[in-house]
């Protein structure tokens, strides 16, 4: 099964004030793919910081997907852990709170 796990770093970079999206993949127990870069925009909070590196997690695990299935490895699922349950909260329920609608709109544009 395909497996991700997402954190961010919320000091990241100092001068411009970015945080850090970091995830691993995993499949069939092995590493596979994995990075740590800077977020393209400024968070305004640690929940917001968190759900973006889950929002690109979740991304490159749906690509691992795709490129799976080319090489007839069919996966129904996957899963992707995160340690925080603010960013989960949020994921499940979009509308918990107003002030991270602005998560949705850069996360579209990055």
């Amino acid at each position: 099964m395909l497996v991700g796990y997402v954190d961010s770093d919320t000091t990241g970079d100092v001068d411009s004030r970015t945080s850090i999206s970091g995830f691993l993949m995993t499949f069939a127990g092995g590493d596979v793919s994995w990075q740590s870069k800077l977020q393209k925009c400024v968070a305004l909070s640690t929940t917001e910081a968190e759900y973006i590196a889950i929002t690109e997690g979740c991304k490159k695990a749906l690509w691992m997907r795709r490129f799976l299935e080319e090489l007839g490895l069919h996966q129904k699922k996957y899963l992707v852990f995160s340690d925080s349950q603010s960013a989960i909260h949020l994921s499940k329920n979009f509308s918990f709170h107003s002030s991270e609608n602005g998560a949705d709109m850069m996360t579209k544009t990055s």
